[in-house]
């Protein structure tokens, strides 16, 4: 039976032809411009992880510049649009989870919520447009959908403590696997080919776990 695998992400785990229609992406890049040199999808982390663990890959869920709560850049309101909360309700809405088994999820954000400088918040509060309380109301939200799956919390390298301790805390209370990086090699702020496989090696080792 094949592993079915969900990956929910922002710019680091996008490529074009791969996400979901009107979801933004950032790559592929031209590294002419300046920008990375991943110009293949063999090149991203998510691929060489679903091809190096015989993963089977239903859905990346992934979009460019999208926070895990409800307020983006310039205060831009995502409650019904790139939000990783609005998304994930958006499958449930639609009768995803019925209609495909999912055995592994990776959940890879935080970085335009830590980037943006939406207001933090407290954990256990309830306000969605604030990074914290989002943050555990969205790993609480998936467990709760996906009771029995193995879910992984991908932890960008450079977070403010305070997004960092979130992701970890929430992470602990739902049961799911935490997996940081001592260095994500970028350029612009994004993945290279390095940093790809950077991810890629952290990922893999937590899996073999």
């Amino acid at each position: 039976m094949p592993n079915n695998t969900l990956i929910f992400g922002d710019s680091y785990s996008t490529f074009r032809g791969y996400i979901p229609n009107g979801y933004a992406s950032w790559y592929p890049q031209n590294e002419k411009c300046g920008r990375t040199d991943v110009v293949a999808v063999t090149q991203t982390w998510w691929h060489q992880v679903i091809q190096e663990a015989g993963l089977n890959l239903v859905l990346n869920n992934s979009w460019s510049g999208s926070p895990i709560g409800y307020t983006g850049y310039n205060n831009t309101d995502c409650s019904k649009s790139s939000s990783f909360i609005y998304r994930l309700n958006q499958l449930i809405e639609n009768g995803f989870f019925q209609k495909n088994r999912i055995d592994t999820v990776f959940v890879f954000g935080g970085t335009n919520d830590n980037w943006c400088n939406a207001p933090l918040g407290e954990p256990s509060g309830t306000d969605l447009y604030c990074v914290l309380p989002a943050i555990h109301h969205f790993f609480d939200l998936i467990r709760k959908t996906l009771p029995d799956a193995a879910i992984y919390c991908l932890i960008n390298n450079h977070f403010k403590p305070e997004v960092t301790n979130a992701l970890k805390e929430a992470s602990d209370r739902n049961n799911i696997t935490v997996v940081t990086f001592k260095h994500i090699d970028t350029r612009e702020g994004h993945p290279t080919v390095k940093g790809m496989q950077d991810i890629k090696e952290g990922v893999l080792a937590a899996l073999a776990k």
